[in-house]
């Protein structure tokens, strides 16, 4: 399975776990399974549209999902997911 890291401040809504397993063969069916065990985390992740909110960076293995196939992006077993919350500062 693959083992997703969370930010420090949504912690909260993952029982306290800054990473833990989950299994999805995808980007999107391990968000999917995340809400599942989760749900509580869903307006804080995804937008009314059912999209990623834009403050979120998504990187498997190291690499921005973007460099790879989006939400569809495969995953297999070991894989490092890390959703990464943007911060903005002045």
């Amino acid at each position: 399975m693959p083992t997703v890291r969370f930010p420090a401040l949504m912690k909260f809504y993952v029982d306290n776990q800054s990473e833990f397993e989950v299994s999805g063969s995808s980007v999107a069916e391990l968000i999917d399974n995340i809400l599942v065990l989760y749900p509580a985390l869903k307006p804080h992740l995804l937008d009314a549209k059912g999209d990623l909110r834009r403050h979120f960076n998504i990187f498997v293995n190291g690499i921005h999902l973007q460099e790879l196939n989006g939400m569809d992006t495969k995953l297999k077993e070991g894989d490092k997911v890390i959703l990464m919350a943007s911060a903005a500062g002045g």
